[in-house]
């Protein structure tokens, strides 16, 4: 693992004062997915590598809890994700919080950052939203079942190393916009079309 020296002062382009607010991210869309849907693919941390922009590896460390068919008791699992931007490639852990069908919280712990939360929130669409479809609840069929349903994505990151801080200043905001869009490849790569 590569690993940059702290520079609290040295660098001109750098801000390293420790109260500084962390950066900030919002994304709401309406995708023609169930929540189920939706939440199953946010829950697959395993799986981050293969959609989330400079993801390049993902893993749980600890094993999910059993859990019966239909239990909506929240749980949490340790993961490693290793992030990789330019010549810089470094890798965190994440508690990552899941609450079935609606929320996905993933809380980033290392040397690398002071904060780093992304929450992944599913609702139901409203029925009036400007969306092409409007999946009607099926008879005997769970309201997590059906869409459209709006997805929001709240990140919160600040480094703790200057340096870093000033690459991300360039690269992040990029990173964040792309995640609804790659987030999208992945359902239409994993459901197709989704209801129409």
């Amino acid at each position: 693992m590569f690993s940059l020296p702290n520079f609290p002062n040295v660098l001109p382009f750098s801000n390293p004062q420790p109260d500084s607010e962390p950066n900030t991210y919002h994304e709401r869309k309406i995708l023609p997915y169930s929540q189920r849907q939706l939440y199953e693919l946010v829950a697959d941390v395993n799986s981050y590598s293969k959609f989330l922009p400079f993801c390049t590896r993902s893993r749980v460390l600890t094993p999910q809890p059993f859990r019966r068919e239909g239990d909506m008791t929240p749980y949490s699992v340790q993961a490693e994700l290793a992030i990789g931007f330019l010549a810089v490639e470094e890798s965190y852990v994440s508690r990552v919080t899941c609450s079935p069908f609606e929320k996905v919280e993933a809380i980033g712990s290392s040397q690398l950052f002071k904060e780093l939360t992304t929450t992944w929130r599913m609702q139901p669409a409203s029925p009036s939203s400007p969306h092409a479809s409007h999946g009607s609840l099926k008879a005997n069929s769970h309201p997590h079942d059906s869409g459209p349903t709006l997805l929001s994505i709240d990140l919160s990151y600040s480094f703790a190393n200057p340096l870093y801080a000033a690459i991300a200043a360039k690269v992040f905001g990029a990173v964040s916009s792309q995640m609804v869009e790659a987030f999208e490849k992945r359902c239409l790569e994993i459901y197709g079309e989704g209801e129409v």
